[in-house]
């Protein structure tokens, strides 16, 4: 794509960046193909193909972000499956992200925008304060019809039926590995998650002690920064992300680390980027090598988990009552691995298989727990979370999560596992199908508890110290 940006514009390293990825386009359309807001509204500005021509009009003509603009980089989930598709290698996140940035500082919104999204930069990211949210939505779910804003009712609907206690394994400390030792780590906790769900924390941190690692849980440390990053509120999310490049730092200074474990793929995606967001100020070098340290847990888990591994737990009754099977009580069966007879459907979170280009290895670790593992029709296409999407854009995202959903059940699934907790809660409120984070069904494989979400209540009960 040919540009006309001067030398003038093209001082600022951003949209240096911008120019970069925009002439790397040859308008092949590929993308149109696997866009799901393009499939669902069909409309050419509602595809990466038409975004990156409202992106590039804006910045060439340095013109204050206007209505139409908006509404279609509004619209864009960031799932990133054009990143996947396109030919060319178009950087379509840091474009994306740019303009992003762009319009916060160029258009004003109208107030209920304003307010929302400022109501969300100061709750979700704090599991304090998020934790009091979704009880507040709670109490007040049963009054949802009274609410004027579709944005207001989905986040009424948005609090789970039980909101987990807090887990004080999530606090700043560090737990020493099961036996000797091969490996320190620090497990990112994250923010949003700490609130959702404590289960999933915990299984990572019974998971990789058990496997031989030291897990850190690194003061200072919080939330990645991905949910105001994507709304262009550039200041707040460095803020943020500052914090955990200093915390990860510290401890790569210290005792030294060997991988920085990212539970939420979507807060892994965004660590992983961190070398490009701070490339021009004063944390660079420490962001470059945080972010070439971050790991997905599936990452880590490929080279801690090989298919031939002793941790693997034989046959489990447990197992069986949820398959429907009594093999768990045939004298002459054979002991096997805890997933056989178990069908898992694979939900691959966009921030993982288009973000981070992992596709295989949370697939490979089921099966090698003996889980079957099926995959949805059109596995590469959003669900419809993608951060605050939901909340945001919630008659689009509906349709995503409904289409999800009967792809999904379709399959006729024992469990739906996914490496993503904003995935998990999107499809959970839309199937009665119990929905796990992958990491939970390993742990139970190699000798942790069975995950909550697949007991007969599924209740989550009191969090255990793991120390």
């Amino acid at each position: 794509m040919q540009t006309t940006f001067t030398p003038e514009q093209l001082k600022d390293p951003a949209t240096k960046r911008s120019n970069e990825i925009l002439r790397s386009c040859v308008h092949c359309g590929f993308c149109t193909a696997t866009c799901p807001t393009y499939q669902v509204l069909g409309d050419e500005l509602d595809s990466p193909r038409g975004r990156i021509y409202l992106i590039k009009d804006m910045l060439e003509n340095d013109r204050p972000a206007d209505e139409k603009t908006v509404k279609h980089i509004d619209r864009c989930l960031s799932c990133l499956a054009c990143m996947t598709t396109c030919p060319s290698g178009v950087h379509y996140m840091h474009l994306v992200d740019h303009a992003r940035e762009y319009i916060e500082q160029t258009y004003k919104r109208p107030f209920s925008d304003r307010a929302l999204r400022w109501i969300l930069a100061r709750i979700l990211p704090y599991p304090t304060r998020f934790r009091l949210a979704l009880l507040g939505a709670k109490i007040g779910r049963p009054f949802k019809w009274l609410m004027p804003d579709a944005r207001l009712k989905a986040m009424l609907e948005m609090a789970p039926k039980t909101i987990p206690p807090v887990s004080r394994n999530d606090d700043p400390q560090v737990f020493s590995a099961t036996g000797a030792r091969k490996m320190r780590v620090a497990l990112m906790t994250g923010c949003a998650q700490r609130a959702l769900n404590t289960d999933i924390n915990d299984a990572t941190i019974r998971l990789l002690r058990r496997l031989g690692a030291e897990v850190v849980i690194a003061e200072g440390a919080g939330c990645c920064g991905a949910l105001t990053h994507h709304m262009g509120k550039t200041r707040e999310s460095h803020a943020t992300a500052a914090r955990n490049i200093r915390a990860w730092w510290a401890e790569m200074q210290g005792a030294g680390l060997d991988a920085i474990v990212i539970n939420t793929s979507g807060c892994g995606t965004t660590v992983k980027d961190y070398g490009h967001m701070f490339r021009n100020e004063p944390l660079a070098e420490e962001a470059a090598a945080v972010a070439g340290i971050a790991r997905d847990i599936s990452e880590v888990l490929i080279d801690l988990l090989p298919g031939d591994a002793p941790q693997w737990r034989a046959v489990n009754p447990a197992r069986d009552a949820i398959a429907g099977t009594d093999a768990a009580h045939t004298p002459e069966s054979a002991p096997a691995p805890i997933g056989q007879g178990l069908k898992v459907a694979y939900h691959a979170a966009c921030s993982l298989q288009h973000g981070q280009q992992i596709k295989t290895y949370p697939k490979d670790l089921l099966k090698r727990a003996g889980f079957e593992v099926v995959e949805p029709a059109d596995s590469h296409l959003c669900c419809g979370s993608a951060g605050t999407y939901n909340l945001m854009q919630p008659e689009i995202s509906k349709q995503l999560k409904d289409r999800k959903v009967r792809t999904l059940e379709a399959k006729a699934p024992d469990i739906i596992a996914a490496g993503n907790i904003g995935c998990m809660m999107q499809i959970g409120g839309g199937t009665d199908i119990p929905v796990v984070h992958t990491v939970e069904l390993l742990d139970w494989a190699t000798g942790g508890p069975q995950p909550p979400a697949l007991t007969a209540e599924r209740a989550t009960p009191a969090v255990p110290m793991l120390r």
